[in-house]
């Protein structure tokens, strides 16, 4: 009779071990395939074979797993396991996680109590507001989110609050059970990637999913059940899951991404975690953008802000403003006076019809910037100057799905407003966008033209042009272009690869002029 093989085997046992028999020495030959470092293989052979003595065996190994070499309680606990091992052999699903049970839960926080997590000072907190006075190396990331997302304090809340990191234990247990002793930061990153990436399958969901509901796939329980996350929740987990394993890594966030990188102390050689394409290790330059000199890092509680802050944009573009500043307000309180968080706040007072309120935050960044970014917001400017309103601003950021009839519709609100602001310098950028968009070059190329003369210092819109002419064959015209993005961006002592790649493609169909 063949071998019915659980889920988790037929990902993980070789496979001449399916042209085993079930009786006599096949059984052991089974076992003996088992990784021994697997909690989930030997959970799953002991669910197969529950009576057997080589069953009963796997239970004992993957308990001893679980348990790490420590050396109290290493006895299987009275309580039925059941509940334990089928949360860590739960498939990914769309359905919320079954809360454990007390028992349950004071079973895995024993195995859990020695990862490092339980040292820091938020991981006993459970009053939001005292996450927010927290210094930032005090906080736990996971409760600070689950504490700061709970809308009421419940002891159904606090138990679905302990479930999920309840769960997280389990994976860091399992990690752990990877780890050689006094293991190095490379070999930690090594496990927790295999681990979240290989074994748990955890994977960036395809557009036509996140586009839509971008929010399921960013919140952490969401994101630990149907194990999908764009950059931001999965780059969440990993700084979880780091915290366990008493591993320091920072958050870095470039415009619109973040992932997670290691800083060596001692040589300060950079390790970047890219969490959008299974923790591989991505050069620092390939995030640098033509407006982007530097990286900006992000401590856990800007991490916690960041979280409520991707929630304010998916409120925005569902058009519910009440909620978006809710929401940025909310993240406000965890990165205080926060560059994009007041802009995008100042815009939705606007929207609201408090224009004093706007205005006033608005006029606080005034033309500041971030050392990170090499321009000022001109939106906040020509709002402040009069050369837009409210309904400039709000075609400016008005979402488009990639469909030929939204770009269009904003085609024609932006055409509207720049025929009413003919000075409005982001509205008349985009409706130049949307005809790239469009595949339409010809008709853009005038209007960002006409941009250039109102801001000639935007070194992204001189390199687009320069581009462009470059495949339209001006070579003079692409030349000029380029020199003046090159010399805005070298008064900043910055060279990005987008502009050395154009040059080097322009010399070779070119000779530079003189």
């Amino acid at each position: 009779m063949a071998i019915r093989i659980p889920f988790i085997l037929l990902l993980l046992l070789p496979f001449s071990a399916f042209a085993y028999e079930e009786k006599g020495p096949s059984l052991q030959s089974i076992y003996t395939s088992l990784d021994p470092s697997s909690v989930a293989q030997h959970f799953a052979f002991y669910e197969l074979y529950p009576e057997t003595p080589l069953g009963k065996l796997a239970l004992r190994h993957a308990w001893d797993l679980l348990q790490g070499g420590q050396t109290e309680g290493m006895v299987l606990p009275s309580i039925d396991i059941q509940p334990i091992i089928s949360f860590v052999n739960r498939l990914p699903t769309s359905s919320e996680a079954p809360l454990l049970q007390e028992s349950e839960l004071e079973t895995i926080s024993n195995l859990a109590r020695h990862l490092h997590n339980r040292k820091l000072k938020g991981f006993g907190v459970w009053d939001p507001k005292a996450i927010e006075t927290l210094n930032t190396n005090e906080i736990d990331l996971a409760r600070g989110l689950f504490l700061a997302e709970m809308e009421a304090d419940t002891p159904e809340a606090r138990k679905k609050i302990l479930s999920y990191e309840a769960n997280m234990d389990l994976m860091a247990l399992q990690i752990l059970a990877r780890l050689p002793e006094n293991a190095t930061a490379q070999e930690k990153i090594r496990a927790i990637s295999d681990f979240v990436f290989t074994e748990m399958r955890f994977r960036f969901p395809p557009h036509s999913l996140y586009a839509k509901d971008i929010d399921v796939y960013t919140l952490l329980p969401s994101v630990l059940d149907s194990r999908r996350g764009v950059c931001l929740g999965v780059s969440i987990l990993y700084l979880c899951l780091a915290q366990r394993l008493d591993l320091a890594l920072e958050a870095v966030t470039p415009p619109g991404h973040i992932y997670v990188r290691y800083v060596d102390p001692n040589t300060k050689e950079i390790l970047n975690i890219e969490t959008t394409a299974r923790g591989i290790d991505i050069p620092s330059e390939a995030y640098l953008g033509i407006e982007t000199p530097s990286l900006q890092t992000r401590s856990i509680k800007d991490v916690i802000a960041l979280a409520f802050q991707n929630q304010a944009s998916v409120s925005w573009h569902r058009s519910d403003s009440a909620m978006t500043i809710a929401l940025y307000e909310k993240a406000l309180r965890y990165l205080p006076s926060d560059y994009l968080i007041e802009m995008f706040l100042g815009f939705h007072y606007l929207f609201v019809g408090r224009i004093d309120e706007g205005k006033a935050l608005l006029k606080k960044i005034g033309t500041s910037r971030p050392s990170h970014f090499l321009c000022s917001d001109t939106v906040s400017e020509d709002y402040l100057a009069g050369k837009t309103d409210v309904e400039g601003i709000q075609a400016v950021f008005q979402m488009v799905d990639e469909t030929r009839d939204s770009i269009l519709e904003k085609q024609k609100a932006l055409e509207a407003v720049v025929s009413k602001f003919p000075q409005f310098r982001q509205g008349i950028l985009h409706l130049a966008i949307t005809y790239l968009q469009l595949g339409r070059e010809k008709e853009a190329l005038p209007i960002l033209e006409r941009y250039i003369k109102l801001h000639p210092k935007d070194p992204t819109v001189n390199y687009y042009l320069s581009a462009i002419h470059f495949q339209r064959f001006n070579f003079a015209m692409a030349w000029r272009y380029l020199h003046a993005a090159e010399n805005i961006l070298a008064a900043h002592n910055h060279a990005p690869k987008a502009l050395k790649e154009l040059r080097g493609a322009l010399l070779r169909a070119c000779p530079e002029p003189l």
